[in-house]
C-alpha cells in the first residue's frame, strides 16, 4: 500500500501557541499528537507528598532547668520523641515506643503499635522528671460542657491522659483528669498572673485571676466578676479588636462578646500599653460569601487605599493598672504617621508555656516604639518615659525611599540600643547609648544582616543571621554569626554551602541547625557557642519520594537584563526528563519587594514548581531586581516609583540566556504564571512583552494597584507628600496598572480571584476583565467561591485548570478539554458517600 506524504503548516487552535512546519505521514499525525503528562504530575500531588516526605528540621522545645531539649520526629517507620543533652552529647528516646504502645493499649483497649502511637499535646512536668501527654480513644462520650444534649456535636471521642517517669520509665494513667482547655485568644495576661484585660463592645475589661480561670474552663459561667476599665469604644475606634473578618451579621453578634486587647505589659505588671486606631472615616470595603447558608451574607471592613485622604489615626495609651486610668502619650510628629509598638522578645524556653505574658520593648520605666511618616522615608525609634509620660525620639531614620525598621536589641544593664538600619545601603547593626548617640557600627561590608538571635549582655557579644558574606555562595543562603559589641570577633558559626536555620537557646550556648539546599538531603545538627559541632541529630529520609521517581531540582544564576547584575534562581525538570527533546518553559514568579519565591533549602511545597514541571515543562524560579530585601538596598529599591515594570525585563532575559544555554528549552514557547504579586507581575509581563509571553495564569492578582492596600501600594510605588505655602501637607499617588493595557494581550490569559479576598479585592481582577472585554480579547476568567486571598479548599482545583491551560497552549494538548472530570482529582477522593 502506498502512503500518503502531506506538507502542511501546523497551526495551534488559538493565538499564541509556536507555529511550526514540518512533513509526516497522515498515521504519524496521529500518533504524535502531543500529550501532557497529566499521570506523572499526579504522582507528586500535596496528598501523596504527605506521605512520602516527613519531617526535614528539628524543632527544639529548650527546656527551663538546664540546657536539653526534645524533639520529636518522623520517618516512613513513625515517630520517635527524642530528650538530647547537648553538654553530655547525648540523645535518648524519651521511651521505647513499643513498649509504651502495649502498655496504653492494655489500658485504653484500643490497638496501638510502635509506629502508629498518636500522642498529642507531650509536655515536661515543672521538675522535668516526667511527661505527660494525650491519646484519643475510639470510646464516644458526652462533652461535659454540651449545651443541648440531642445536638448532633453532643458527643465526643473519649481521652486519656497519662504521666510518664522517664527514670523508672513506667506509664500511669491520670484517672478523673480534667483537660485544661486552651488559652482564650482574648485574655492578654500579666506577668504576674494578676490580671487579665480584653475588650467586650469595643471597650476595655479586666477581670483577676480566680476569674479568669473560671472563664478558662467555662467562658459562660454566671458567677465570673468582670470590671470596665473604659466606655467611650465605638466600632472602628475600639481600644482592642473589633472583629474584622466577621461578616455584618456575625460581627452583629459577637459583639458583646471577650476579644482580644492586645496590650503589652511592664514587666512588672504596674502598666500596659494600646495603640488605639480611629478608622472610623476610613472608606468602607466590601466582600460577599456568596456560598453562605442559608444566603448569601454580607462582610463590610475598612480598606485604605492609595491616595486617599482618609486614613487611620494611631493613638498610644498608657494604662497605670493600679489606678485604673491612662494618658494619651504625645507621639505627634508627622501627617497621617504609623506608631508601632514592640513586644518584648520572648524567651525560647517558654514557647511551651500558653499563657506567657506579653511584655513591651524596654523596662518598667520605659518602653520604645516607632513612628512612621506616611512616606516611609522618616522614621524615629521613640523612648516613652512611664512615670511623666514624655516621649523622646532616639534614633531617627531618613531616607530618599521608603526605611526599613525591626525591632531593636536593648542591652539591659547599660540601655544601649543595638538598631538595624540600612543606612550605608547595607542591612547593618548599629551600637546606640541610651540617649540615642550613635557610639559604634558594630557589623560593615557588602552583605545584608536579618535578624537578632541573642544578646548576651554580661559578654557584650551580639548573635545574629546574615547572608551574601561567604564567598562562592548563593547570597541568599543564611547563617549565624557571632561578633563583639565594638565590631570586633566576627566569626561564622554553621560554616557549610547552605542556607541554614538556626535555633539557639536562651543562655547563648547551644545551637540547633537545621541546614540544606533545594538539592540536598535536610541535615540537623547541634552546634556549640563558638560554632563547634557537638552533635548529629537527625537525617531526613526521603527514600519514598526517591522511590516515587523525584529528582532534585538544579540551583541557577543568569544576569539580569543590565548584563551586570546577578539574578539566582531553580529550575525544575520534569522526572522524566530527556535532553534531546524541546521543552516549553513556564516562569513562577513572585516580584517582590518582601520576597522573591525562589526556594533556597529543599521543602515540601512542590506544586507551583516541581510537580508543575512533570506535565512536561521546564520550570524556573529566578529573582529580579526590586525583589528580595535580602540584598542591597539598591537591588531592594530598584523598583521604587514603577512597581508594574520594573522585574518584567529580568524575567524575560532570564528565558532568553537559559534558552541559549540549554537546547532543551525553547524560547518560542514561554508561560507565566504566580500567586497574589505574581498573579499581578504574570498578567502584566503579558501586556508588556505580548510577543514574548505566550501563555499566562494569573491568580489573586493586585492588578491595578490604585485600589490595592495604601501600606503596600505607597511604600513599594511612592507616594509623594506635598507642603503648600501654608503649610497645609497632602499626598498625591499615582501608579501604572495592568488594565491600561489590556489592548496589547496576544496570548492565552487566564486570571482567577477568590470572591471574598478581603486583602486583594477581586475588583481588582474584575477591573482588569472589564477592559479586556472592551478591547474585545479572548481570555478565561475564574472566580473561586468562597475562597479569600489563598484558595483554601480549591487550591487542589485551582491547580489542574492551571495545568490544563497550560498544556494547551504551550503543549497542545487539547485532550482534555472535553471531559468534565478531572480524573486525577477524583483519584484522590474515597467515593465511599461518607
Amino acid at each position: 500500500m502506498k502512503k500518503l506524504y502531506v506538507s502542511f503548516l501546523f497551526v495551534a487552535l488559538c493565538s499564541g501557541v509556536y507555529a511550526q512546519s514540518r512533513t509526516f505521514t497522515l498515521t504519524e499525525a496521529v500518533s504524535e499528537a502531543p500529550k501532557a503528562n497529566y499521570q506523572l504530575a499526579s504522582r507528586f500531588s500535596p496528598n501523596k507528598i504527605k506521605k512520602m516526605v516527613y519531617s526535614i528540621a528539628v524543632d527544639p522545645h529548650w527546656l527551663k532547668l538546664s540546657n536539653r531539649f526534645w524533639y520529636e520526629y518522623e520517618n516512613p517507620g513513625g515517630k520517635q520523641w527524642y530528650v538530647v543533652d547537648p553538654s553530655q552529647r547525648s540523645k535518648k528516646a524519651l521511651f521505647n515506643t513499643a513498649s509504651l504502645a502495649a502498655e496504653i493499649t492494655t489500658i485504653i483497649r484500643d490497638p496501638f503499635d510502635a509506629q502508629h502511637l498518636p500522642i498529642e499535646n507531650l509536655k515536661f512536668s515543672k521538675d522535668e522528671k516526667s511527661i505527660s501527654f494525650e491519646m484519643k480513644s475510639s470510646i464516644d462520650e458526652l462533652k461535659k460542657d454540651r449545651k443541648d444534649k440531642k445536638s448532633a456535636d453532643s458527643m465526643q471521642k473519649k481521652i486519656f491522659y497519662f504521666n510518664y517517669d522517664l527514670a523508672a520509665a513506667k506509664l500511669k494513667e491520670v484517672k478523673n483528669y480534667e483537660k485544661p482547655k486552651a488559652k482564650p485568644e482574648w485574655g492578654s495576661v500579666a506577668p504576674d498572673s494578676s490580671a487579665v484585660i480584653f475588650t467586650r463592645n469595643f471597650n476595655l475589661y479586666w477581670m483577676d485571676k480566680v476569674n479568669y480561670l473560671k472563664a478558662v474552663k467555662n467562658e459562660d459561667d454566671s458567677t465570673i466578676v468582670e470590671h470596665q476599665l473604659t466606655k467611650d469604644g465605638v466600632k472602628f475606634y475600639a481600644y482592642g479588636d473589633d472583629g474584622d473578618g466577621e461578616d455584618n451579621v456575625e460581627n452583629e453578634k459577637k459583639n458583646k462578646k471577650r476579644r482580644p486587647a492586645r496590650v503589652y505589659w511592664s514587666p512588672d505588671a504596674k502598666h500596659f500599653v494600646l495603640n488605639r486606631e480611629d478608622s472610623r472615616l476610613v472608606k468602607d470595603l466590601w466582600v460577599i460569601n456568596n456560598t453562605a447558608s442559608p444566603r448569601p451574607t454580607l462582610e463590610t471592613y475598612k480598606y485604605e487605599m492609595p491616595g486617599e485622604k482618609e486614613t487611620p489615626k494611631n493613638e498610644v495609651l498608657l494604662f497605670d493598672f493600679a489606678a485604673k486610668s491612662f494618658k494619651k502619650l504625645n507621639v505627634a510628629a508627622f501627617k497621617d504617621q504609623s506608631v508601632s509598638l514592640w513586644p518584648a522578645p520572648s524567651l525560647n524556653k517558654d514557647r511551651d508555656n500558653e499563657f506567657r505574658p506579653s511584655l513591651w520593648l524596654g523596662d518598667n520605666s520605659k518602653l520604645y516604639f516607632s513612628r512612621t511618616s506616611r512616606d516611609l522615608k522618616r522614621v524615629d525609634i521613640c523612648a516613652a518615659e512611664i512615670n511623666t509620660g514624655v516621649v523622646t525620639p532616639v534614633i531617627e531614620e531618613r531616607f530618599n525611599t521608603y526605611v526599613e525598621i525591626n525591632r531593636p536589641g536593648l542591652v539591659k544593664n547599660t540601655g544601649e540600643i543595638i538598631h538595624w538600619s540600612e543606612r550605608d545601603g547595607w542591612a547593618h547593626f548599629y551600637l546606640f547609648d541610651a540617649k540615642g548617640t550613635l557610639k559604634n557600627q558594630i557589623t560593615k561590608g557588602s552583605f545584608h544582616c536579618e535578624s537578632i538571635v541573642n544578646v548576651d549582655e554580661k559578654n557584650r557579644v551580639l548573635y545574629f543571621t546574615a547572608n551574601g558574606r561567604e564567598a562562592k555562595e548563593d547570597p541568599y543562603y543564611l547563617h549565624l554569626y557571632r561578633i563583639n559589641f565594638d565590631g570586633s570577633g566576627m566569626k561564622l558559626l554553621n560554616t557549610g554551602d547552605f542556607d541554614h536555620l538556626s535555633n539557639m537557646n536562651d543562655e547563648a550556648s547551644y545551637v540547633v541547625d537545621n541546614y540544606s539546599r533545594v538539592n540536598t538531603i535536610p541535615q540537623s545538627v547541634v552546634l556549640d557557642r563558638n560554632g563547634m559541632k557537638v552533635m548529629t541529630l537527625e537525617t531526613a529520609d526521603l527514600s519514598l519520594l526517591m522511590a516515587a521517581g523525584y529528582k532534585f531540582p538544579e540551583p541557577l544564576k543568569v544576569k539580569a537584563d543590565d548584563g551586570v547584575t546577578d539574578l539566582y534562581g531553580v529550575m525544575y525538570k520534569p522526572f522524566d526528563f530527556d535532553p534531546k527533546k524541546k521543552y516549553p518553559i513556564i516562569e513562577y514568579v513572585y516580584p517582590g519587594p518582601q520576597t522573591e519565591a525562589v526556594n533556597k533549602s529543599f521543602n515540601k511545597s512542590m506544586d507551583r514548581t516541581d510537580r508543575l514541571a512533570q506535565f512536561g515543562y521546564v520550570v524556573i524560579t529566578v529573582g529580579n531586581r526590586g525583589g528580595n530585601p535580602a540584598r542591597s538596598k539598591w537591588y531592594h529599591t530598584y523598583g521604587y516609583g514603577n512597581l508594574r515594570d520594573y522585574g518584567l525585563a529580568d524575567k524575560k532575559v532570564a528565558v532568553e540566556q537559559l534558552a541559549d544555554r540549554y537546547s532543551y528549552i525553547d524560547a518560542g514557547r514561554v508561560g507565566i504564571t504566580g500567586h497574589s504579586g505574581g498573579g499581578f507581575m504574570s498578567t502584566a509581563a503579558m501586556l508588556v512583552y505580548p510577543d514574548f509571553f505566550k501563555a499566562a495564569v494569573s491568580n489573586a492578582g493586585n492588578h491595578d494597584n490604585s485600589i490595592y492596600n495604601r501600606w503596600w501600594s505607597e511604600k513599594h510605588n511612592g507616594v509623594k507628600e506635598i507642603v503648600s505655602a501654608k503649610g497645609d501637607t497632602t499626598f498625591k499617588y499615582a501608579i501604572d496598572k495592568n488594565p491600561d493595557l489590556a489592548k496589547n494581550l496576544k496570548g492565552h490569559l487566564m486570571v482567577m480571584a477568590g470572591d471574598m479576598d478581603n486583602n486583594v479585592h477581586p475588583a481588582n481582577t474584575i477591573k482588569l476583565a472589564s477592559e479586556l472585554m472592551k478591547a474585545g480579547k479572548r481570555f478565561e476568567f475564574v472566580i473561586v467561591p468562597g475562597a479569600r486571598h489563598a484558595f483554601g479548599a480549591m487550591t487542589e482545583y485551582a491547580f489542574w485548570k492551571l495545568a490544563d491551560h497550560f498544556n494547551k497552549y504551550l503543549i497542545g494538548d487539547f485532550s482534555h478539554s472535553e471531559d468534565v472530570d478531572i480524573l486525577e482529582m477524583d483519584r484522590e477522593v474515597e467515593m465511599s458517600g461518607k
